[in-house]
């Protein structure tokens, strides 16, 4: 499917019932052991004074990213070092706040970069908490066993038993854990009011039953622990993240008054470095508006340390430790 048909008209798929991929075995998260790398791509150009995005420009700026991060000299080399055509690709959006949600145009571009790389369109699976969101974010529902999918956990519903660590004990989205073999986590750069920030490893309270249980403490450890269980952290394996629009302030609510055009993108397979890379980026911003640090205001996400520590061993959060790339 053309990245404009996407857009303009959503998935036109034809019937057929869904059906149950087997997994794949499980692949460890791709995080380095003594160093990390998190690109930053940024088009100055990319959105006008309205934040109306520049589809072709988005496409270019996600190959170059791609093309970064995984020292290939072309995005479908990179590609093929994420995910195998044989696999079913998750791509986890976000799209609680509807207008700061993650944008279409990055999806589309996702989705026929993963068809370039040998996906076929049935094997690709858009999903959030619920369908109502995905279409406050602009997306159309289609639970159809051909073409590209997108639906929300209430089409399939959890899975019947738990899976646990630590202090997080949930029932998984069965789109997940029996769906996916694959998860490409798509979230936004934005504040968020209790657990700080929400991007990568909080995206994924939205593979769970019970996220309203883990926001104690600025969501430390239980956001760290979440992304523990299993079915979230053996198939996560990219995070590219939405910062062609970023809220420094008021999240995870959309508020237009504390956004601004960042006009990039985060990408990693490392999704703690690549928190921790969002985080400095809206600390900066504040400091520049004059807001305090979060730190300051009793919001620091502690979590991304503990996702770090030796116990999780998530990923890097030491700064020294990343290799923080800008592509402009």
């Amino acid at each position: 499917m053309k990245r404009r048909e996407f857009i303009q008209t959503g998935f036109h798929m034809t019937g057929g019932i869904l059906l149950t991929s087997p997994l794949l075995p499980l692949i460890k998260n791709l995080v380095p052991a003594a160093k990390s790398k998190v690109i930053v791509v940024r088009d100055a150009q990319i959105q006008n004074e309205k934040y109306s995005v520049d589809s072709d420009r988005l496409s270019q700026l996600l190959d170059k990213g791609m093309q970064s991060l995984f020292n290939t000299d072309n995005p479908i080399q990179a590609w093929k070092k994420i995910v195998t055509a044989e696999e079913v690709v998750g791509l986890k959006v976000n799209c609680l706040s509807g207008h700061g949600s993650t944008h279409r145009e990055l999806v589309a571009a996702v989705c026929e970069s993963l068809q370039k790389s040998g996906v076929k369109s049935e094997n690709i699976i858009i999903w959030e908490r619920f369908s109502s969101d995905l279409e406050d974010g602009g997306f159309k529902i289609n639970q159809q066993a051909k073409g590209i999918r997108c639906f929300g956990n209430d089409h399939l519903g959890f899975s019947n038993d738990f899976e646990m660590y630590g202090s997080a004990a949930s029932l998984i989205c069965n789109t997940l854990q029996r769906l996916c073999d694959v998860v490409i986590n798509l979230p936004v750069l934005k504040d968020h009011g209790i657990a700080g920030i929400t991007m990568s490893m909080k995206n994924m309270y939205g593979a769970i039953h019970n996220p309203n249980k883990y926001h104690l403490n600025v969501g430390n450890p239980y956001i760290a622990d979440v992304f523990m269980l299993p079915s979230i952290r053996n198939k996560v394996r990219l995070t590219i993240c939405d910062a062609l629009v970023a809220q420094y302030e008021g999240g995870p609510s959309f508020m237009p008054h504390w956004r601004w055009a960042y006009n990039g993108l985060l990408i990693a397979t490392d999704p703690v470095a690549l928190d921790y890379s969002g985080w400095q980026i809206i600390e900066q911003e504040r400091k520049k508006r004059r807001f305090k640090s979060l730190k300051e205001v009793g919001r620091e996400p502690k979590y991304i340390y503990t996702a770090a520590d030796a116990e999780h061993h998530l990923g890097i959060c030491d700064p020294e430790k990343i290799e923080l790339v800008t592509v402009e």
